[in-house]
């Protein structure tokens, strides 16, 4: 994969335990990175020297989990560290809700890192990644992803410019099937009235031109839409100042059919049209 700039790139792959992190190692190695899973973090300091020397590595990805033991406490330190160096570092934190995780052991029998009791050890291990996964430059819900979304959702990312520029998804969901855990920014829009309640719009979704329409007529429907997508447009310089390449703006109602679904999508045009990457993604739209 091709780079701009002397520097070579870094990125750290971690999060929950089952989340898939090795699928997301070999989705990088799939884009030309030289990938290794579970470097000690003693070692990363080191490692990092090679990187962006013309004679050895320019694109890396390391997987860092919990296997890790006594050395993770010493990893932000190690984080910081590969500042001071000059290195060009993000941290992809791959999560995934509590009930999907121990589904996920329970099906493939593997046992978990904590060596306790899957319930217990999700929730003991997510005690311990808080700060990390506070700290992410992106993190990934892949309770809902399939290997191939996952593959795109990471190469979104890689896309990034080496520039001050942020790249932003706007996500449709519904309440009914829990806040996407990826989400840096939420928006409840269930103060509107339902469209599921018109029996001509049950069936239809936000993506229907008569739900979009019937939304519209709504009293105070036009003014709510634009302050709120003009105070997301205020904060993103805010954002990218305090170094975030990436954000997610999810919007929700109750089904994440109707509401959500049009005014996410009014939203990620109007980001798109100011010169803004965005993604758009309606998660329960099918359901």
């Amino acid at each position: 994969m091709a780079t701009t700039g002397r520097k070579g790139r870094i990125f750290i792959i971690t999060g929950m335990s089952g989340a898939g992190k090795s699928q997301a190692l070999k989705s990088f190695e799939d884009l030309g990175f030289y990938c290794i899973d579970n470097l000690p973090i003693s070692l990363i300091p080191q490692f990092a020297g090679l990187v962006g020397d013309r004679r050895y590595l320019r694109n890396v990805a390391l997987g860092i989990d919990i296997r890790e033991g006594r050395f993770f406490k010493d990893f932000i330190r190690t984080l910081d560290n590969l500042g001071k160096l000059g290195l060009d570092y993000k941290i992809m934190f791959l999560d995934a809700s509590d009930e999907v995780l121990m589904q996920r052991f329970s099906e493939t029998r593997h046992r978990h890192p904590l060596g306790k009791n899957i319930a217990a050890a999700v929730k003991e291990e997510r005690r311990l990644l808080f700060e990390l996964k506070a700290r992410a430059n992106k993190v990934i819900d892949t309770t809902k992803l399939t290997l191939g979304e996952l593959k795109e959702v990471l190469s979104a990312a890689l896309e990034l410019k080496r520039t001050a520029e942020m790249k932003l998804s706007v996500i449709s969901f519904g309440y009914k099937y829990g806040i996407p855990l990826d989400a840096d920014i939420v928006m409840d829009v269930r103060f509107l009235p339902n469209p599921y309640y018109v029996d001509s719009l049950r069936k239809k979704t936000g993506m229907d031109a008569p739900v979009g329409a019937y939304l519209r007529r709504q009293p105070g429907f036009k003014s709510f839409l634009k302050s709120y997508t003009e105070q997301i447009r205020t904060l993103l310089p805010l954002y990218i100042k305090e170094g975030k390449s990436y954000l997610t703006i999810a919007i929700g109602c109750t089904g994440g059919r109707h509401r959500s679904v049009y005014i996410a999508r009014q939203i990620a045009e109007t980001l798109s049209a100011g010169g803004f990457s965005v993604s758009e993604y309606h998660r329960d739209i099918r359901k």
